[in-house]
């Protein structure tokens, strides 16, 4: 499943702690990406994000969550 935004995309500096417990710059407890990509990883899948390219004029290019989970037999 892949979920795609058109906001400001993934700082470079938050991006590689965005699923470490208790990280949160919005006022949130900075569980929830933490215990998503728990929740993937015991199901055998796993949790990703990205930032999109740059639009025209330097706006942010989004982000992109992709949870990918293994298929039944």
């Amino acid at each position: 499943m892949t979920v795609d935004d058109a906001g400001p995309g993934l700082p470079p500096e938050v991006a590689g702690a965005l699923f470490e417990r208790f990280r949160s710059g919005s006022g949130s407890t900075g569980l929830g990406l933490s215990i998503a990509s728990w929740v993937a990883h015991a199901h055998g899948g796993s949790l990703t994000a990205e930032s999109g390219q740059p639009r025209e004029g330097g706006e942010g290019g989004g982000a992109r969550f992709v949870l990918r989970l293994p298929t039944g037999d």
